[in-house]
Parts: structure tokens; C-alpha cells; sequence
């Protein structure tokens, strides 16, 4: 496959684009939407494996005793609590959006960049050292993307039995496959 040639310049680039996407779509806009959805994969795979391992945040309502990640869903929704999670995730999603129009509409603004970093992860270091953490938020996300999508479909198709997600169906399905 040609070199994708809108890939110059942006962390991460290994001219892997085999769809051509960056032809036609801006190149901020791909890459802030590759980070919001690592973050957010990063932070999902944490969550439904923490919910599946016992963690909860006390003090439970009655009604979601006992619930898995893959049963909360409908719990959550006969509830009322996926509304709220939609009330307030579409308002960070306002505001993503009004930071991602001024990324595009050349404000200088990094993709994914909002100017947090209390911790100071990337205070005092170098170009390349910024660099090197940028590549492995990537990476790590890229990774998280297909991590959340393999423990929702393991957790499933082993009935929901929780972490590590070996639950009796993985035995009767190595008895059909052998």
C-alpha cells in the first residue's frame, strides 16, 4: 500500500491507513477521536473487570445487589441511572466538541489535548520524552479498544459468571471443539 502522506508528523505514525481515511477526513479530528475512545476503552475494560472482581461504590442501592457488568445494563436502565450517565456524558461531549472546533479551526491546540496534567507527567521533560508518553497513551489505547471489546464478548458468551471469565460455558465449549 502507498504512504499515507497526512500521516507526517503525528505521533504514532507507522503509515498503517488502509482504508485512506486521512485523505478525506482531517487529521486532528482522527486522532482526537483515537484518543477520547482510548481513554475511554482504558477506563471501561478498568470498570466492568473492577465490578466483575466485587468493587463497588458504597453506598448500593438495593436494586443492583448482585448484578455482573453484563446484567447492570438493564438494571441500570429499568432505574433510571443510564439517563443521568447520558445527561452527563452528552455535556463532556459538548464541551469536547467546542475545544475539537477550535483544534480545526487552528487554535493550536493539540488533539486530545486539554490542558490537564495535575500529576505533572509531562512538566519539565523534552520534546522526545513528550513524544515517548504521547506514543504510549496511543498505543495503550489502541490496546484498551480491543481489550474492552474482548472481555464484553468473553463475559458473555461464558454467561457473565465474572472475572477472569471461565465460567462453565468455556467447558462445554472445548467439549464441542475437541
Amino acid at each position: 500500500l502507498p504512504y499515507p502522506e497526512n500521516l507526517k508528523g503525528y505521533v504514532g505514525d507507522v503509515g498503517f491507513d488502509p482504508f485512506r481515511f486521512s485523505d478525506f477526513v482531517p487529521m486532528d479530528f482522527l486522532r482526537e477521536a483515537e484518543l477520547k475512545h482510548g481513554r475511554i476503552c482504558m477506563m471501561a475494560w478498568l470498570g466492568f473487570c473492577a465490578v466483575d472482581c466485587g468493587f463497588r461504590i458504597y453506598p448500593l442501592p438495593e436494586a443492583y445487589e448482585g448484578l455482573t457488568s453484563v446484567t447492570a445494563h438493564d438494571a441500570l436502565v429499568e432505574y433510571g441511572a443510564m439517563g443521568q450517565m447520558f445527561l452527563w456524558f452528552g455535556l463532556a461531549e459538548v464541551i469536547g466538541s467546542i475545544a475539537l472546533m477550535q483544534t480545526m479551526q487552528g487554535s493550536g491546540r493539540e488533539p486530545g489535548d486539554y490542558g490537564l496534567d495535575p500529576v505533572g507527567f509531562l512538566t519539565d521533560k523534552s520534546e522526545e520524552e513528550v513524544n515517548r508518553m504521547k506514543l504510549r497513551e496511543l498505543k495503550n489505547g489502541r490496546l484498551a479498544m480491543f481489550a474492552f471489546s474482548g472481555v464484553v464478548t468473553q463475559s458473555v458468551l461464558t454467561g457473565g459468571g465474572g472475572f477472569p471469565y471461565t465460567g462453565e460455558r468455556v467447558l462445554e465449549m472445548s467439549t464441542f471443539l475437541n
